[in-house]
């Protein structure tokens, strides 16, 4: 009886360890960046942001099978510091933000790597779903002065917007394409635990 008790227990606090071992941390806005960079005419950089998202980061780093990463960004909150283009690439030549008005990442699994994670899932744009492979970092985590728990990630990664539709684009007189095809996405994320 007494053996019965103590395996109960034993048990109980070892469930009860177990859910609070993944914490669940969401995007600081006031402190994070989407970004991405685009080449412009073969060799100028252009580079922009999205200023509407959310970011839900479970972790769990005694068991990754616990820990996943959602993302859903607003397109329509594209920002490249120019209201022109800003305007083309929301239209149905870019993004279509009337038909598809949000991107998004779910992860499948989120596993060790040799200089710290990746998160495989599915990134969906225009419509268009597409198993990708996330490599990030975990910057450390720490109290800001008002008790919050913060966490640190960045993340970088580059894309072919024809994968996902998105393929307007000019021909140059002297060869090559006026927007590049390939993407690079840069994440800046300060989550808080919540």
């Amino acid at each position: 009886m007494l053996r019965n008790i103590i395996v109960s227990i034993v048990l109980v606090v070892f469930l009860v360890s177990m859910s609070f071992s993944a914490e669940k941390y969401l995007a600081d806005k006031a402190h994070s960046n989407i970004g991405f960079e685009v080449k412009h005419l073969v060799f100028t950089t252009v580079p922009g942001k999205f200023k509407d998202y959310q970011v839900e980061f479970v972790f769990d780093q005694n068991d990754l099978s616990n820990s996943s990463i959602n993302a859903v960004i607003k397109t329509a909150s594209i920002d490249t510091d120019n209201e022109k283009r800003d305007n083309h690439l929301i239209s149905g030549d870019f993004f279509d933000v009337e038909q598809h008005p949000e991107i998004t990442f779910v992860s499948k699994e989120i596993i060790k790597s040799n200089d710290g994670y990746v998160a495989k899932g599915t990134l969906t744009m225009r419509g268009i779903s597409r198993e990708i492979e996330l490599p990030f970092k975990i910057l450390g985590t720490m109290k800001d002065p008002w008790g919050n728990t913060k966490m640190g990630i960045e993340s970088e990664l580059t894309i072919n917007r024809q994968d996902y539709n998105v393929n307007w684009n000019k021909p140059l007189e002297a060869g090559g394409l006026l927007v590049s095809n390939d993407v690079k996405i840069k994440l800046e994320l300060q989550l808080q635990e919540g």
